[in-house]
């Protein structure tokens, strides 16, 4: 395990802020992800929507590893 404060930090990004965006951005990819079949520039969006929804799996990786904040 790394730093022990960063693990911290990591927790604390991880429960008050990537639970909310990826819950928020889920529901946006559920809609957009079919429509960017039909509308091929949605798919960038789509991309970035999914990003989001992973952004939680991220922070817990850095939160184990103690990894810095970019």
């Amino acid at each position: 395990m790394g730093n022990v404060v960063l693990s911290i930090i990591w927790l604390l990004i991880l429960i008050f802020i990537s639970f909310w965006v990826a819950g928020f951005c889920a529901g946006l990819y559920i809609i957009i992800h079919p429509l960017s079949v039909c509308i091929p520039p949605l798919t960038g969006l789509a991309d970035i929507l999914l990003q989001a929804v992973q952004f939680p799996h991220y922070c817990a990786e850095k939160m184990m590893s103690g990894g810095s904040i970019p």
